[in-house]
């Protein structure tokens, strides 16, 4: 090989490098803005102005999906394999189908008990929102999980003017503090979940553990953070009555969102899985604190809610 062939060589070994290396940058900080939900409840709704029980919260449940929906990468999880998820940016891919399960969780308990008492009907509006989010997340088409998704965000913002009809026709969400013991017991159950993800060292869902599923584990537990730190927020505006007659309640919230909200924006440039006593960190370990502290807060939740329901 002659020495201008190899020079050659190295420049386009140079050159497919620093493509790679700038397009993993690329990546990382897109996501990093990503992540991070550009919706303030208290613009939307100021402090100190009435708004109707229940709108809050499912505002806030329709803002999550549809940034999803129509950010820059879009939904991730069932794009074509060619460019697909387990291609490029499989970690946005991984966030979303965890952001997705925590939707349908908390979309459920908002139709099944957040809005219905006993032997009252369903609220229509919920139904449908409820049953398009539970679409697959990874169907290409037939139907496509976008346009699933887009309906149900439609029906959460139909239900928001339900509330604001005259006369409504849609069913107000119930602000006895106790009704929120429904919703932390499940949140609870998808942060056990995610320490599962998060704290498995060989084996999780009966397969092996190797370093590169690490991430993709990562990402799908941070998904459950990200709902249900905004959706902590959202329970925080709703039930502000309520809360503030319980400072211990209100602290208890408080520091359970502050956990949710570290853990929803933690963004490694890599995602190393080091050892205890390794030189690397193991970021899973890194993210488990914040959840683990999150779900402990929300147990204390469940019981101080028991002890004094409002």
């Amino acid at each position: 090989m002659s020495r201008k062939t190899k020079i050659s060589a190295i420049a386009i070994a140079i050159v497919i490098l620093g493509g790679w290396i700038g397009g993993g940058l690329l990546l990382h900080f897109g996501q990093k803005r990503h992540d991070r939900l550009n919706y303030d409840i208290d613009a939307h709704f100021p402090p100190g102005q009435p708004f109707k029980p229940g709108e809050i919260f499912a505002s806030t449940l329709a803002e999550i999906v549809d940034h999803e929906l129509h950010s820059t990468f879009g939904w991730r999880p069932n794009d074509f394999f060619l460019w697909g998820p387990h291609v490029l940016a499989d970690n946005n891919a991984n966030r979303q189908l965890g952001i997705i399960m925590a939707v349908r969780e908390t979309m459920r308990v908002f139709k099944d008990h957040l809005t219905k008492v006993s032997s009252n009907e369903y609220d229509p509006n919920l139904v449908v929102a409820d049953t398009d989010f539970r679409n697959d997340a990874e169907r290409w088409i037939l139907p496509a999980p976008e346009s699933k998704y887009a309906d149900g965000v439609a029906h959460l913002r139909a239900y928001v003017a339900g509330l604001h009809a005259n006369p409504e026709t849609s069913r107000e969400l119930n602000q006895r503090s106790v009704e929120l013991i429904r919703l932390m017991q499940t949140w609870t159950d998808l942060l056990g979940d995610a320490h599962a993800k998060l704290y498995q060292t060989s084996s999780y869902g009966g397969k092996v553990i190797h370093t590169w599923d690490c991430d993709d584990l990562f990402y799908h537990a941070q998904g459950y953070t990200h709902v249900m730190y905004y959706m902590m927020l959202a329970i925080r505006r709703e039930y502000a009555g309520q809360i503030k007659e319980d400072p211990v309640l209100m602290t208890l919230i408080d520091e359970t969102t502050e956990a949710l909200g570290k853990a929803a924006v933690l963004k490694p440039l890599i995602v190393f899985n080091g050892a205890p006593d390794g030189i690397f960190a193991n970021h899973r370990r890194n993210l488990d604190t914040y959840v683990a502290e999150a779900r402990q807060k929300m147990y204390s939740i469940r019981e101080e809610i028991e002890r004094s329901p409002m």
